[in-house]
C-alpha cells in the first residue's frame, strides 16, 4: 500500500485505504461522507512499537492487530472464509480505532451502507456465458429434498435465509437447485426469484464452508 509509512500498518491505513477505494459499497461511503483526507494521511504514524504478523508483509501495530481479530469475528459470524470491506469498516467502527477522524454522523452513515442489501442488476446483454457442463451432482430441488434443503440452511446459515428458502419452496415450480455429494448428503444451494418474491434476483447461494472455493458456486 502506496500511503504507508515504512514503520508499521495502523488503523488509519486502513481506513485511508477504504476511502481511497473508489468502486462498489466504500465507492459510495466515499461520496457519502466528508473526511479530510489529508489529516488521515498525516496521522499514519504511530510511536508504538511495530508487531510482525503471518497476515501482512509488513509491521503492523497492535491496534491492526485488534481490528482484523475483530473483522476475522464477523466473518466467522457469517459463515464466510475471506475478510471483505464489509468485515473490515465494521471492525474499524466498533474497536473505536479511528473515532478521531469520523463523526457520529459518518459513523451512521458508513454501517447502513456497508450492511444494507442493494440492487446489483446488470445488463448481460454483451455477455458471453463461459460454456460450462453442468456437474452431475447439481440438479434442480425435488420435493423429497424440501426438509434436508431447510435443515441443511438452517444448519449453516441464517433464519432469514430459511425464511426465503420456504417461501421459494412454496412456488409450483420452486427455482432452487441444489448440490449433492456421495451419499444424498445436500453441500450447497442456488435459488433465483425468490427473494422478497421479487423477479430477476439472484440468491440467497450457499456452499459447505468446508466445501468452498471448489467450484461448487461457480
Amino acid at each position: 500500500m502506496e500511503e504507508a509509512n515504512r514503520i508499521a500498518l495502523t488503523p488509519e491505513h486502513l481506513l485511508l485505504a477504504c476511502f481511497l477505494e473508489k468502486t462498489g459499497v466504500l465507492g459510495e461511503i466515499s461520496l457519502r461522507c466528508e473526511i479530510n483526507l489529508s489529516l488521515l494521511r498525516s496521522a499514519t504514524y504511530s510511536e508504538n512499537p511495530p508487531n510482525k504478523s503471518e497476515l501482512f508483509t509488513m509491521p503492523v501495530t497492535k491496534e491492526v492487530e485488534k481490528v482484523i481479530d475483530k473483522a476475522i469475528t464477523f466473518m466467522q459470524r457469517y459463515n464466510q472464509i475471506y475478510i471483505n470491506e464489509g468485515h473490515l469498516i465494521k471492525a474499524l467502527l466498533t474497536t473505536n480505532t479511528v473515532d478521531a477522524y469520523l463523526s457520529d454522523k459518518d459513523k451512521k452513515t458508513i454501517m447502513a451502507l456497508g450492511t444494507t442489501s442493494r440492487d446489483m442488476i446488470t445488463h448481460l446483454g454483451h455477455y458471453s456465458f463461459p460454456e460450462i457442463m453442468q456437474p452431475t451432482f447439481i440438479r434442480k430441488v425435488k420435493k423429497d429434498d424440501y426438509q434436508n434443503l431447510i435443515q441443511f440452511v438452517k444448519k449453516y446459515f441464517s433464519k432469514e435465509w430459511v425464511q426465503t428458502i420456504e417461501q421459494g419452496l412454496c412456488k409450483e415450480d420452486p427455482p432452487i437447485y441444489v448440490a449433492f455429494e456421495e451419499g444424498n448428503t445436500i453441500v450447497g444451494f442456488a435459488a433465483f426469484d425468490v427473494y422478497q418474491n421479487k423477479k430477476g434476483y439472484f440468491g440467497p447461494m450457499g456452499v459447505h464452508t468446508s466445501l468452498r472455493t471448489k467450484g461448487i458456486g461457480y
